[in-house]
């Protein structure tokens, strides 16, 4: 190996190979399928978006998998430790920590969001499942003949009873909702509480968590297919609009999706690497685990896109787009309008469906959290900070920041702090991954360590990914959106102009760390002799605490 190693294997680790690949399975395939991948896809056209969704799958989510993965378990640490091989570009790895800091707040809101369905669920009727009184002619729920131009009473109930939904925040968020706010306190006590047991606790977790959804998302399809007029949602979900495919933004929500499918570029997943056997050969987990997890969106969109249709042929609309607004709490009205329709025990269904998605919730949550808490570690020591410590101080911030989505015009932030504050940074530092590991460490270096590390040779297809394909396609995407980008709106209404400024605030706290970073690595070549561009290689290079996870039992070896 070219690079000294004084790093130890971390003292937790899973306890078997089932329990790394349920896991990853469980963080993967998670909020960002069931709840993310539906309504990203109805703003972006339907079948237009799947398209280059596939494509990034391929190209972008599988490699920078398989890079992840290789680097988390050959450090054994955490992400912003894994960047020791890149000094000049650690800013990557802690702007990807914010980036997670950020995700992990409005998913706990999601879960609140669950929770509180959940509840309704234990009713003797749905509550979504009639129109109700003070809606109004506004509601349909199926019985009416001609529904045209009306809502359904399942969206209704989402907007009006569980959200409070403002037409726009011009004069503010509102007030939280109580309801709302016990149930995120609860979603976060159970995530401090798994936090607590650590990695072998998620990992026994993680079998039922791996399977559990597909049970109920195939009941779901099922009865989703089933309905009349679903045949034409899921056409309008696989027929494309070819002429849309050229505009770079559907290409730009394309990259990020494949970012919250498969928890790439955000460090979740070289933080669950780092706990690996070091000489495991992860090569059939990564086609299993990105095969699943892009079945399971497709699922997901199909139960969804079926919905619409069924929706579309009831109310009167011909356009499937124009059925609903869309919007984050899309998987809030279709999925339950589906429920809603079951002949027998809706309840039963719709609680195992609210328990799915709050399982699911768990996993990505814990995978975030599982990130920060191992990046302090790293920092200061397992010692000096206990995991119930950090665990604790996680929970209360994260709780305090998340009650601002518990407002009336909470999705309105949550809208905002999703494409400035995590989608719009993690390309970007994405494509800093790529050049730290592939341009900066080598490509040719990283394959070595892979070879050293598992016995095996990378193919010709990673490497082109890694050095050009992947971070060429990212930065033509980001390019080409940037030059395309206009404001940011929700559900077609526009954002005050304040909040734009926070979100560029938000974006800048990410990024900054780039140019921060690489200055404070350079600053630490103050005391070596040569000139600039001397001190600008060195800090290019591998810091002595760099090396491969079992360097100690190597050297006594």
């Amino acid at each position: 190996m070219e690079s000294v190693a004084k790093s130890t294997q971390p003292k937790e680790q899973w306890d078997n190979g089932l329990e790394f690949l349920f896991s990853c399975i469980s963080l993967s395939v998670g909020l960002g399928n069931i709840w993310r991948f539906p309504y990203i896809a109805f703003q972006n056209g339907g079948g237009t978006f799947v398209i280059p969704y596939l494509i990034a799958l391929m190209v972008i989510g599988r490699p920078v998998y398989y890079l992840e993965i290789a680097l988390g378990q050959f450090t054994g640490r955490g992400v912003v430790k894994a960047f020791d091989m890149a000094p000049l570009l650690k800013g990557v790895a802690v702007g990807q920590v914010l980036a997670t800091g950020a995700s992990i707040t409005y998913y706990s809101s999601i879960m609140a969001l669950t929770l509180r369905f959940l509840v309704a669920s234990l009713s003797s009727e749905l509550p979504w499942s009639h129109c109700w009184v003070q809606w109004g002619s506004d509601c349909h729920d199926g019985s009416i003949v001609n529904a045209t131009g009306k809502m359904s009473s399942a969206q209704l109930y989402f907007e009006r009873e569980i959200l409070h939904e403002v037409p726009n925040i011009d004069n503010g968020l509102g007030m939280p909702n109580l309801d709302l706010v016990g149930c995120l306190f609860v979603s976060w006590l159970i995530i401090e509480a798994v936090l607590l047991r650590g990695i072998k606790s998620s990992g026994k977790a993680a079998y039922f968590l791996g399977v559990f959804p597909y049970v109920v998302l195939l009941i779901l399809l099922l009865r989703a297919v089933t309905l009349p007029g679903a045949i034409d949602g899921i056409i309008y979900f696989f027929k494309p609009q070819w002429r849309q495919l050229l505009d770079p933004l559907v290409w730009y929500a394309a990259v990020t999706q494949v970012f919250f499918s498969l928890a790439i570029c955000f460090g979740t997943v070289i933080t669950y690497a780092s706990y690996n056997n070091f000489h495991r050969n992860v090569y059939k987990d990564i086609v299993i685990i990105t095969t699943m997890d892009s079945c399971s969106s497709i699922i997901a969109g199909c139960i969804t896109f079926g919905i619409l249709g069924n929706l579309a042929r009831e109310t009167g609309f011909t356009d499937i787009g124009s059925v609903v607004k869309g919007g984050a709490g899309l998987a809030f009205i279709s999925y339950p309008e589906a429920i809603a329709r079951f002949e027998y025990v809706p309840q039963m269904f719709a609680v195992l469906f609210f328990l799915m998605l709050f399982v699911l919730g768990i996993g990505s949550t814990v995978g975030m959290g599982t990130c920060i808490l191992r990046v302090v570690r790293d920092h200061f020591g397992a010692r000096s900070t206990p995991t119930w410590a950090l665990a604790s101080c996680l929970t209360i911030v994260g709780f305090g920041v998340s009650i601002v989505y518990m407002t009336p015009g909470g999705q309105f932030i949550l809208n905002l702090v999703d494409f400035y504050g995590v989608s719009f940074t993690a390309l970007i530092l994405a494509i800093g991954e790529l050049v730290a590991v592939a341009w900066i460490y080598g490509v040719h270096r990283f394959c070595a360590d892979i070879k050293f590390m598992m016995g095996i040779e990378t193919g010709w297809y990673w490497r082109l990914c890694w050095s050009y394909i992947t971070p060429g396609l990212m930065a033509a995407v980001l390019f080409y959106m940037l030059l395309d980008m206009s404001p940011l709106t929700y559900k077609g209404v526009s954002y005050p102009a304040l909040t734009h400024v926070f979100g560029c605030c938000l974006a800048a706290l990410g990024l900054l760390q780039l140019p921060g970073w690489a200055c404070y690595a350079f600053y630490r070549q103050r005391h070596n002799p040569g000139s600039f561009w001397q001190k600008l290689r060195a800090t290019c290079q591998p810091s002595d605490t760099w090396g491969p996870a079992n360097a100690q039992m190597d050297v006594s070896s």
